[in-house]
């Protein structure tokens, strides 16, 4: 830094800092020569501040930059109209048809512009025809999967015909169809509990017991369980999921320790088994930690043992700390007694015998969009109606074809949508939908008869025998197919058309 430059620039006016900042780079003949956006780049906006003590003028680049903008826009222009020009002597030659062209390239453009979604419900607002939105959509996943945005329009015809050919024809007896197509195959479903998919450790419910779980919508199911899909390294790393696996199964303390009662001393004395509790990722100051939650004891930590004492020293109060000692749970979550690991394919998966779904679903490197469980209420509680309808479809639907049986899924889809139609799970029986029934007679042709008759008698109730059950009974003709339909003949015309 040069002093002569600093005095120089402190003469002229400029701050004593600013000088010393500029007298580091220049002397004061480079000062008068340099040019303004060098000296801007080392020093900054004060560079003007240094221009005008000086006497020098300051020539910024912004003329020349409004220049270049100026020119580019007169080159875009004269490119437009060039363009333009063009344009116009392609839709002369054209003639006539150069409007049809003109309005094939605009229906293109937008085309282009459409998703795949919006193209399938314009075709459909054309045709004046419907699709359910499920159904669009799995149409959209196939077209973008297979690349046939060329074929859209003939897909979604094919679609809404074979749609129309689904549907149901008016008075059709949808309900009596559905019941004896799973009525029927029930009949031949067998009553055993099988273990489950080749694990010895697990046993679950099927058949006929497990159909009659889900139609009764029972509270818990028989045999719960969950398989837990999981996300990440976690699906991969065999390590990883076995954590995940030691975070969900139950672990009491009999599962890591010897419990002895020491009657002589009045205390309950607890021997950890430290290879068992590695592989589980438990420490000596985790089991203290939960012994410590025990009402009216006493912790002392030995050499590898654990004394519990009870503060009133009785036999009676030690044997039941004993048994309260071994029951205590240590890790894991309520209700899973088990957890086991399978490899499948690619990716690990673990099955649990019982089920926690909500507590499984905020654990982390769990899947939350492939777990499951076969506990219909609990995917009620934690998911919703939606959730809890589509687990009565798949459970059932599951358990039909594990017996062999196939039934169409529409049959069971009815099953579903009258046991959750009023946002609530109802089991089908007295209890449920069958209970709520409007006519007496179907109420009481059900279960319990007599007890139906005499309610609907004290209430005064009447019965517009508009259902199937009741028209049967009565022995009249059923308003529905065939039923529905009252065809006259005259006998005198039918005959001159024999004529």
């Amino acid at each position: 830094m040069s002093k002569t430059t600093v005095n120089a620039l402190l003469k002229r006016g400029i701050k004593k800092k600013l000088a010393e900042k500029v007298a580091q780079y220049y002397t004061l003949k480079e000062l008068q020569t340099i040019e303004y956006g060098k000296l801007e780049k080392k020093i900054g906006k004060e560079a003007e501040e240094i221009f005008n003590k000086l006497g020098r003028k300051v020539e910024k680049k912004k003329t020349k930059v409004k220049k270049e903008e100026k020119e580019r826009k007169r080159e875009t222009k004269a490119k437009k109209k060039v363009e333009k020009k063009v344009e116009k002597k392609k839709e002369r030659r054209g003639k006539g048809a150069g409007k049809g062209a003109g309005k094939e390239k605009k229906e293109e453009k937008k085309k282009k512009e459409e998703t795949i979604e919006e193209r399938i419900k314009r075709i459909l607002k054309e045709k004046n025809e419907y699709l359910p939105f499920s159904i669009i959509e799995e149409i959209v996943e196939k077209v973008e999967k297979n690349n046939l945005q060329d074929k859209i329009e003939q897909i979604v015809e094919k679609a809404v015909e074979e749609y129309n050919n689904h549907l149901m024809e008016p008075f059709e007896a949808c309900g009596i169809v559905a019941a004896q197509s799973i009525g029927e195959p029930g009949t031949q479903m067998t009553m055993r509990t099988f273990h489950y998919a080749g694990v010895a450790e697990i046993n679950v419910t099927l058949g006929l017991p497990r159909l009659i779980e889900i139609v009764d919508a029972r509270s818990e199911p028989s045999t719960p369980m969950m398989t837990v899909y999981l996300e990440g390294a976690y699906r991969v790393n065999k390590e990883k999921a076995k954590e995940i696996a030691n975070k969900i199964e139950i672990t009491r303390l009999i599962n890591i320790a010897q419990v002895e009662t020491d009657l002589g001393n009045m205390r309950v004395v607890v021997r950890p088994n430290l290879k068992v509790m590695s592989r589980k990722n438990i420490e000596i100051g985790n089991i203290v930690e939960s012994l410590k939650k025990l009402n009216k004891v006493e912790i002392k930590e030995g050499d590898g043992i654990i004394e519990v004492l009870p503060q009133q020293e009785t036999y009676r109060e030690l044997r039941r700390l004993t048994e309260e000692v071994k029951n205590l749970k240590i890790k894991g979550l309520d209700g899973i007694k088990r957890a086991i690991i399978r490899k499948e394919e690619d990716e690990y998966v673990i099955y649990t015998e019982g089920s926690n779904f909500e507590k499984v679903l905020e654990l982390e490197g769990v899947d939350r969009t492939r777990t499951i469980t076969n506990d219909i209420r609990a995917i009620y509680n934690v998911l919703g109606i939606e959730a809890a309808r589509n687990a009565i479809i798949n459970e059932a639907y599951a358990t039909l074809q594990e017996q062999g049986l196939n039934v169409d899924i529409r049959h069971i889809m009815l099953v579903a949508d009258i046991m959750t139609s009023d946002g609530t799970i109802r089991p089908i029986g007295r209890q449920g939908v069958s209970g709520e029934k409007g006519s007496v007679i179907a109420r009481a042709a059900f279960e319990i008869t007599v007890d139906h008759l005499l309610r609907a008698s004290r209430r005064g109730e009447k019965d517009e025998l508009k259902g199937v059950a009741e028209n049967i009974i009565v022995g009249q003709p059923i308003q529905l197919g065939t039923g529905s339909v009252e065809l006259a003949i005259d006998v005198k015309k039918l005959s001159r058309v024999r004529k």
